[in-house]
């Protein structure tokens, strides 16, 4: 396997640090748009399998080229998602198979953003299935940790636990803090801001998919190993979108612990147009506010030393039991900062997110997983993943029986 990997921020370097005590590839190019970072990425793994490059993310044909240049049979895509597509299409021009962490952009619906769905997270992915099926070749996508490995533990509960499922819901929450700073966001602010202030996806089985108000319908959940309960509202996010197109039930929700002065600052963002991708006039020079927002917060890549506490990812399931009765589960990983500073060097967020197309593409390596066309990770069978997650990874996944 030969894996070019676009973007050596946060969780492109996570990725390239936990890859490189895996033997199942023979090449990992550590790319990036800055030649500066992906050089410095490819010295601190150190290991003659890794190689720098850059590349620019926008550019479809770049990314075809270099796949070619470098015999390249996977491309992981790690930046932020309004790369996906030229990634996506580049990947395909070069007969590669794709990976990401997030999907194609969503537009709200023009008139009744807060009621229908305009396009949605990985529709325009999701367009092209047939010609990845025509062609053999497998986009596997959203194998993040939300989305991924939110989806692995639904196909999980849905093959081993439940005969019948009313509600997936995926909750995510955790009490980490980062010292020194009044705000600065765990994970890039550009994709919080994308899919906090969109409006929310619900799916329900006799509605199909339409939107709410962003914070909408607060719930307090108790999160597992010491973080305790967090208030948790609807966000935007792909798990919606995927969860539905292979697993049955009858309802699909993705809320997320925020916090009060989260809200308030993205809020605020809001109303002060400070959210908008669209460049203002600063003095002759074009700016996009939300990449001005971005540029002014700490990179997050760069808090792990600051940040104490735990997140934890997870996916709560309601329905009946395989013996008929009722039954509620929560599946859940949970990372604390420590370890993965300790074992890493790099703060809890980024590598949880990592960990997951990393296990993906030793699976699809050896051939544990294999698929072709635009495919979720509730594609596949889940207990393989989670058998290498805990063997080959060292994480083990949590079960709490509610009920």
């Amino acid at each position: 396997m030969r894996i070019l990997a676009i973007g050596s921020g946060g969780v492109g370097t996570s990725a390239a640090l936990i890859a490189k005590r895996r033997e199942f590839f023979e090449l990992w190019v550590c790319a990036d748009y800055d030649l500066n970072r992906s050089q410095a990425l490819a010295d601190r793994v150190a290991d003659q399998r890794f190689v720098a490059a850059r590349i620019d993310a926008a550019n479809t044909s770049e990314i075809t080229d270099m796949c070619r240049q470098h015999g390249i049979t996977h491309v992981l895509n790690v930046i932020d998602p309004r790369y996906v597509m030229p990634i996506f299409d580049g990947a395909f021009a070069a007969g590669a198979n794709y990976l990401d962490t997030a999907m194609s952009l969503s537009r709200p619906h023009p008139t009744l953003p807060h009621e229908q769905v305009g396009v949605m997270l990985g529709d325009e992915q999701f367009a092209k299935a047939g010609e990845w099926q025509d062609a053999g070749l497998l986009a596997l996508c959203g194998v993040g940790v939300e989305p991924g490995l939110s989806d692995i533990f639904a196909r999980y509960a849905a093959d081993h636990l439940f005969s019948e499922i009313d509600e997936i819901g995926i909750r995510d929450g955790a009490n980490l803090s980062v010292a020194g700073y009044d705000f600065a966001p765990s994970f890039s602010i550009w994709t919080t801001i994308e899919e906090c202030l969109n409006p929310p996806v619900i799916w329900e089985s006799d509605k199909g998919w339409f939107t709410t108000a962003p914070f909408s319908e607060p719930e307090v959940f108790e999160f597992p190993e010491g973080i305790g309960p967090v208030e948790c509202v609807n966000v935007e996010h792909e798990e919606v979108l995927l969860v539905p197109r292979w697993i049955k039930c009858k309802r699909v929700t993705f809320k997320y612990g925020l916090g009060d002065e989260f809200i308030d600052v993205l809020k605020t963002l809001h109303k002060l147009g400070l959210d908008s991708t669209t460049p203002v006039n600063v003095k002759g020079v074009p700016i996009s506010p939300r990449d001005l927002v971005a540029a002014a917060l700490p990179d997050p890549a760069t808090l792990g030393d600051k940040m104490s506490g735990k997140t934890c990812a997870g996916t709560w399931v309601t329905g009946q039991g395989l013996d008929g009765k009722p039954k509620s589960v929560y599946l859940y990983h949970v990372l604390d900062n420590d370890w993965s500073m300790r074992e890493y060097g790099v703060q809890a967020v980024v590598w949880q997110t990592a960990m997951n197309p990393v296990i993906a593409l030793e699976l699809l390596a050896t051939k544990a997983w294999h698929g072709s066309g635009v495919l979720g990770p509730e594609a596949f069978d889940a207990l393989k993943y989670l058998d290498l997650m805990e063997s080959g990874y060292g994480q083990k996944f949590g079960l709490r029986i509610d009920y």
